[in-house]
Parts: structure tokens; sequence; C-alpha cells
């Protein structure tokens, strides 16, 4: 078995030397240009706290075409009621945070560094988040119940999590961020790795390879950066 270590140098190896179950790399950090350098190549962080960070790059990939997204009957019942309201970039921190506490109890990838390297490429206008809000009766405020966040590089947003303490919530602020991706002239939205909730929107499994070829041409397509609103 072969898993490379990595150097200072931000260079990465061939993602089809990657181990069958899909494990690449161990080291390195996760400074915003190696992130950017990993998802360029088709490559993602996933690992535990406590442990050392891998790398990988898994065969096959989920993708989900966004123009070919399957809304089931009942979310769509959901989505028309207008039960949640839904926001860009408005609470981008308190997503990611409330993503990994979600998890916390199965061994969470989402670490505090990992929290802390996404909100930076968040303000560098490259991360991006959905938010679903109910309105408390009582005191009257907004309360965040779901969301899911990602990165958006060139024609293609790299999905990385969601949660929802609410029916739907995060279903309704998922199909919500793929219409504005579909809008920014969004392509490709990567998955990672199989999922029954994400396989019932649509998504299919493709070969490494073929990801890996379609990545070069989306990712210079010209898709607008900065925070949405």
């Amino acid at each position: 078995m072969t898993i490379f270590r990595l150097s200072h140098d931000l260079t990465f190896p061939n993602p089809e030397l990657a181990e069958p179950e899909g494990l690449l790399a161990i080291g390195g950090d996760l400074s915003p240009k190696r992130l950017l350098a990993a998802y360029i190549e088709g490559i993602f962080p996933w690992y535990s706290k406590g442990d050392p960070i891998l790398w990988w790059s898994p065969n096959p990939r989920l993708v989900l075409d966004p123009k070919e997204l399957h809304v089931a009957r009942t979310l769509r019942k959901s989505l028309r009621r207008g039960h949640y309201l839904v926001t860009f970039d408005c609470a981008f921190a308190r997503v990611i945070r409330a993503c990994g506490q979600l998890r916390a109890h199965e061994g969470t990838w989402i670490t505090p560094e990992m929290e802390r390297s996404f909100i930076r490429l968040h303000r560098l206008g490259l991360a991006h988040s959905a938010e679903s809000w109910i309105l408390d009766e009582e005191s009257g405020d907004a309360v965040l119940v779901g969301g899911v966040y990602g990165l958006l590089m060139g024609a293609v947003f790299f999905g990385e999590s969601m949660f929802s303490m609410q029916p739907d919530a995060s279903k309704v602020a998922f199909v919500t961020m793929v219409d504005r991706l579909v809008t920014l002239g969004c392509e490709l939205i990567d998955c990672q790795v199989a999922s029954d909730h994400l396989m019932r929107f649509g998504a299919r499994e493709i070969p490494r390879a073929a990801f890996l070829a379609r990545l070069p041409e989306l990712l210079v397509k010209p898709v607008p950066t900065g925070l949405w609103r």
C-alpha cells in the first residue's frame, strides 16, 4: 500500500495513484493555498480530530448536474409553503460549526482547523453557504435551523456538508442554493462519495477518470466570485 506523505510543497501526487478506497496522501496543512491546490486536482481532506490530515480522491465520484436536480413532490410542497426563509452567506461560520457539531458523535471531519480554513475561504469569496431560518413567535427573532456549505471554483461547486434541525430545512437550503448555482453558470456539483440522500436529488456516480477529465475545462470558466447577497 502506497500513501504519499506531503511536504511543504503544495504539489499533490496524481489522484489516479490513490488506494482503492480513495486515500491518496497524508500530512500537509489546511492553508487556503493548499486546499485550493487540492480541489483543483480533484482531491479533498477527510480525517478525524486527533488524526493526521488525510487526502482523498475516491473512485467512483458522486456528482450532480445542477440542471438535472430532482425535487421530490413532498419537498416541492414544502418549498411552496415558504415555511423557511433562505439566505446566502449570512451565517457561514454558524453553518459549518453546526455541521460539525451535528456529526461530533460520529467522529466528524469538520475539525476546528477545518472550520478556520473554510471561513478564510469564505472571506475570500470562494466558499459559500445557504441558510434556512424560521421565525421564533415569542421573541420575533430568526432562528437558524438548517444549512449547506461548499466551495465554488469556476463552474464547479464542491459540496462539503449540510445540517438540519427541522424537517426539510437543509433540503430547502440545498435546492435554493442549486438554483443560485445554475444562475451563476455552475455546471457540476461535486458530492464526493455515494450518499442515498444526494442520489435522491439526482446525483450519480461516475469514474474518477471522467471526473478528473472534466475539471480543467470547468475550473477555468468565468463564474462570479465574492459573497452572495
